[in-house]
């Protein structure tokens, strides 16, 4: 058989990328792996205090933390809307249900270590030809050999001439894509009224499948005429057609704490004997700790839902109290600038320097979670927000990210708005919150990317 040196030369060097490839991935298979890693939990010790509106351990507790029959009523079904069978990260924490981690310890989850920027690590499907497995890519390198040289020079041009009219289209569709996603974020309401509540925490309880009394309907409607008209920026609130005895509620993070630019979702429950008693309400913890109201099994402590003791109008006031009040009061007396002093009978225990040390260091703990939640919200939005999660984090993406950047660089928490720095002053942040920015900023940048938000690359860390 006539064969040319050439042609003998491009075979030889076609087996070794063959070979190269199968051994690239290999390598690959063999380097995907989960492993468990540490991390510091957000864990107080409470003393003894009587602060109004603070955390929920009762004065018999002896300062634990909230008993597995305090968070009974709040269900064990997990957090619905965000880990859903075909999410990523459910099926990823199936691996751990039954690993008895002790306190503080979490599985590390791939997701939360995105390649970089210059590594070029791509899937191919794989054929099956003679002496094994070869990707398309390879294969088609082979059958290039095969195309006469006269052809190849056009095939050259219709190739470039399709990419160019294919780059063309992606820029047009990502800009219209850009204008869409502002639209309907600024085009999102406060208040509005909804049919699905397939997801809700509170789905099978309460009114399910009765008719609520005509008395009750009529306050539920009062309540959704203050909402509607009331509510605050930074508060939205969808309620339910079919359902009145369910609300559920998006909080903006205030800026100026450590959970600015974040969101956090809660589910209500009106019960049937509302308003002689407070609604019930489920925070989506995504299992995180990041203030001491707010409990991993999703119990919200607050003296106007009954949850913790207060005086007088502090508490529940049947025919007087609302709703509004009760997402107000989680916005501005929860999601505050030092929620270490939430803590019952920190705020006169630890005073001055000593005091404000704590806080700080409590702050970082808070924010690192604040970023794990974005990321958890952003991967499966609750039901009938997509648009503002979106529209929110496709918004504010170099704001938390220029934070990111500041915090690391030592600015205080809290102290950056808008991406600057408010406060001139730099008193320094630990090493180890450095780090977990650090780890998590590449995800942020990946996750936010992916939503269409623009120059974020310029955030990732080497």
């Amino acid at each position: 058989m006539d064969v040319e040196i050439g042609e003998l030369a491009s075979l030889d060097s076609v087996s070794k990328k063959l070979k190269q490839s199968e051994e690239a991935m290999d390598d690959m298979e063999n380097s995907t792996s989960v492993a468990g890693s540490a991390s510091g939990s957000l864990n107080l010790h409470n003393l003894n205090g009587s602060r109004s509106d603070m955390s929920c351990e009762e004065d018999d507790n002896d300062g634990e933390d909230a008993t597995d029959d305090d968070c009974d009523i709040y269900g064990d079904d997990g957090d619905n809307y965000m880990y859903g069978d075909d999410d990523v990260y459910s099926s990823l924490q199936e691996q751990f249900d039954n690993v008895d981690l002790p306190t503080g310890v979490e599985a590390s989850v791939s997701w939360l270590s995105d390649p970089t920027p210059g590594s070029n690590i791509s899937t191919h499907e794989s054929v099956l030809v003679e002496g094994g497995m070869v990707s398309h890519s390879a294969s088609a390198a082979a059958h290039a050999l095969s195309i006469p040289a006269c052809c190849k020079t056009e095939a050259i041009a219709s190739s470039s001439s399709s990419a160019f009219a294919e780059s063309s289209c992606n820029e047009k569709g990502k800009e219209e894509s850009k204008v869409e996603i502002m639209k309907k974020y600024l085009d999102f309401k406060r208040f509005d009224v909804v049919d699905d509540c397939s997801d809700h925490h509170y789905n099978r309880t309460g009114f399910e499948g009765q008719q609520p009394p005509k008395e009750w309907s009529k306050k539920i409607q009062d309540e959704w005429k203050i909402l509607e008209k009331n509510l605050p920026e930074m508060i939205y609130v969808r309620v339910y057609e079919s359902r009145m005895d369910l609300l559920r509620a998006v909080i903006v993070g205030p800026q100026g704490t450590p959970y600015h630019d974040g969101l956090f979702v809660f589910d209500v429950l009106f019960p049937p004997s509302y308003p002689d008693i407070p609604p019930m309400v489920y925070y989506y913890s995504g299992g995180l700790r990041l203030n001491p109201n707010l409990y991993e099994c999703g119990k919200v402590c607050l003296s106007l839902l009954n949850t913790w003791t207060g005086k007088g109008n502090e508490n529940w006031v049947p025919n007087s109290s609302t709703m509004l009040q009760v997402l107000v009061s989680i916005q501005a007396i929860i999601l505050n600038a030092k929620p270490f002093f939430n803590e019952p009978g920190f705020e006169s225990t630890y005073l001055g320097a000593e005091g404000e040390k704590k806080s700080r260091s409590y702050n970082e703990d808070v924010f690192v979670s604040s970023l794990k939640t974005m990321v958890y919200t952003l991967r499966r939005p609750p039901k009938h927000f997509d648009d503002l999660v979106t529209g929110h984090f496709h918004s504010h993406a170099h704001d938390i990210l220029s934070a990111c950047r500041a915090y690391m660089g030592g600015a205080v928490v809290g102290s950056v708005v808008k991406g600057k720095i408010q406060d001139g002053s730099k008193k320094g942040t630990s090493s180890e919150f450095a780090a977990s920015i650090r780890g998590m900023i590449n995800g942020l940048v990946s996750s936010f990317t992916k939503i269409g938000a623009e120059d974020c690359e310029q955030f990732r860390c080497s």
